[in-house]
């Protein structure tokens, strides 16, 4: 192979022979990449939305800016005490308002915010234990008129809770609903310890008044039976009430009437939409 013209035609043909295998792969690859199927252009996932915090129903009235006979402008805001330490604040922001021998003939539990709010919430419940109650309820046992199965509330039972009905008309309902607005941080932090970290006490306060409001007015007599060791209502519609409901059925129709109206003045000064 000493020619030079053998030469050159080997190298064409071998150049010519590459030329052919790269042509023949590239076209095999793009013939093989057209049968994959389509896929979706990959996209980055969205990150999750923080749940919207639920919407106030009743906001709570804005503190008064302006004085007033019962707040001169002098009078500094009390600060705030912390949960765990509040009794002796609220209890002495309650004596203020209150009738001191009324006040202190019912003797106050301690934590009284959190019994406060644990009592208020369950009063439209079946049940409420009374160790959870913020005040010492009436001392005896229920009074009754008759004999035999079926016995009736007697007069002298509704007097059980005349110190109690006493208090809550000597308390100025706007005075109350003061010290309630300026300890409410802690009411709603007692409120969230029970297991609502995204509800508002203030509307739960509103939604149980609402619900004692609506508690029947019950007809003379009212009457018992006892099939076990507590009294219960014959009426089975009253026994099916809530306990708080229940709670003014035994106070008796005065008694529960000036309940119900010392209730009508609370909410009108908490609530946005009173009624």
């Amino acid at each position: 192979m000493r020619n030079p013209a053998t030469w050159i035609v080997l190298l064409v043909a071998l150049g010519v022979g590459i030329a052919i295998y790269l042509w023949r792969e590239n076209t095999l690859r793009q013939a093989r990449l057209e049968q994959l199927p389509q896929t979706a252009p990959v996209t980055q996932p969205r990150p999750p939305t923080e749940a919207a915090e639920p919407e106030i129903l009743h906001p709570l009235p804005l503190p008064e800016m302006e004085p007033t006979p019962e707040r001169p402008p002098t009078t500094p805001e009390k600060p705030l005490p912390v949960l765990d330490q509040s009794d002796n604040a609220i209890r002495a922001s309650l004596a203020e308002i209150a009738d001191r021998q009324t006040f202190d003939d019912i003797p106050l539990s301690k934590d009284l915010i959190r019994h406060l709010v644990v009592t208020i919430d369950n009063l439209p419940r079946r049940q409420l234990a009374a160790r959870l109650l913020p005040l010492k309820p009436p001392a005896g046992p229920v009074v009754t008129t008759g004999q035999g199965d079926v016995v009736s509330l007697n007069a002298a039972n509704y007097a059980r809770y005349s110190r109690y009905v006493k208090l809550a008309q000597a308390i100025d309902s706007k005075r109350v609903a003061g010290i309630y607005v300026h300890y409410y941080p802690l009411f709603q932090q007692a409120y969230a310890e029970l297991g609502y970290p995204k509800k508002h006490f203030n509307d739960r306060l509103v939604e149980v008044i609402d619900h004692l409001l609506a508690a029947p007015d019950v007809q003379q007599p009212v009457n018992l039976t006892r099939p076990k060791v507590f009294y219960e209502f014959e009426d089975p519609e009253l026994e099916d009430l809530s306990v708080g409901q229940k709670l003014l059925i035994r106070m008796g129709p005065e008694n529960a009437a000036a309940m119900k109206g010392k209730l009508r003045e609370v909410r009108t000064q908490i609530a946005s939409a009173p009624k």
